[in-house]
């Protein structure tokens, strides 16, 4: 099959007479899905303990409901591509919200006995499949929302939603749940992904497809070995980061005996830690990928080994996660600059690949 993206003429990009201020618009209702998908996916790390007490399942067991999404995702991303090539963008997008809220609702309706666990990691399937689908959309929509010269910073925007995921979504549902209970905290981002939902029908165009993704750019792409080594990459090195970064909460309940404002308080910076990343390694990793990214590398190894030896006082585990969120910020950008490519197969491989690592 031959690795191509087949444009559809018939499909134009948006009119140039649509005002500044709807485009900008739109742009933020796609950041603020981007949010709320990102939010929903890794919420459970704040929760987890609760989530077992809950279902009397072990935090291993917990677990799974970061694992469920990520590997998910990975399958999902390049098949609801390709799948969906000639729907209308903005069909999809709502559609994948709707999706993302059920999966809300249906994780906090689970009754509290074993085995009802199964409903809770049906839901993070649900939003598995809505991260593969919406992130492989959403993430280059911004060029046809608002004018070219604008393109870069709707670009941004949308991207935002990353970090703001990290730095407000997770401590502040950690703190809810905390308050009123895990449940409380996915029914209040089902309510969100809702108002989401209505702000895609309201703010966003319709967006017919002005290009289908074949399998055959898929395959194409993964003929390079610089391009499979550089997922491979972000793949173990993003895998490293979150399978100790799950049990961060149960770490710092059992042997830093921290209460859940602490917690709160130690997932927050480790998310400003994140944005602070960004800033830290923007210029640095245009010019030289490869060190940026050995480097981030490093230092989550480090921090992970270092965590249950300095990791048992407050001051020594705030410390570790703060250098473990500067350094996971930096992967991703490294990766795609190694991957020498942005094209629309190479975007949706990036994706799976490091959803994949989610566990």
């Amino acid at each position: 099959m031959s690795a191509t993206t087949t444009a559809c003429p018939a499909n134009g990009p948006l009119p140039s007479s649509r005002s500044p201020l709807t485009g900008w618009t739109a742009v933020v209702s796609v950041m603020l899905g981007i949010f709320v998908i990102v939010t929903t996916e890794i919420l459970p790390i704040g929760l987890l303990t609760s989530i077992g007490s809950s279902f009397t399942v072990s935090d291993g067991m917990a677990g799974l409901t970061m694992t469920m999404p990520g590997f998910v995702a990975a399958i999902a991303a390049p098949l609801v591509t390709v799948a969906t090539a000639r729907c209308d963008r903005r069909l999809m997008l709502c559609v994948f919200t709707l999706l993302l809220a059920w999966a809300n609702f249906l994780a906090a309706a689970a009754p509290d006995y074993w085995p009802d666990y199964w409903l809770v990691l049906a839901s993070r399937v649900m939003v598995g499949i809505t991260i593969g689908g919406f992130w492989s959309i959403g993430a280059g929509l911004a060029q046809r929302l608002v004018p070219a010269a604008s393109a870069r910073r709707a670009t941004a925007v949308i991207f935002s939603a990353v970090p703001l995921g990290s730095v407000l979504g997770v401590p502040a549902g950690t703190l809810v749940g905390d308050l009123a209970g895990w449940r409380t905290a996915f029914i209040a981002m089902g309510v969100l992904a809702v108002g989401v939902l209505a702000m895609l029908l309201v703010f966003v165009p319709p967006l017919p497809p002005v290009q289908v993704t074949r399998l055959g750019v898929l395959n194409g792409v993964l003929h390079s070995a610089n391009t499979r080594f550089a997922l491979l990459l972000t793949f173990l090195v993003v895998l490293a980061h979150f399978s100790a970064y799950t049990y961060v909460t149960p770490f710092l309940e059992q042997v830093n005996h921290a209460g859940g404002a602490l917690i709160t308080t130690f997932l927050l910076l480790y998310g400003a830690a994140g944005i602070l990343g960004n800033f830290l390694g923007g210029a640095w990793v245009t010019r030289y990928p490869r060190t940026v990214f050995g480097l981030a590398a490093g230092l989550i190894a480090a921090v992970t080994l270092l965590l249950r030896a300095l990791g048992r006082g407050e001051a020594g585990a705030v410390a570790l996660l703060i250098v473990c969120g500067i350094a996971l910020d930096r992967t991703s950008p490294s990766a795609v600059m190694l991957l020498g490519g942005c094209t629309a197969g190479l975007k949706v491989l990036a994706v799976g690949t490091r959803r994949a690592a989610l566990s």
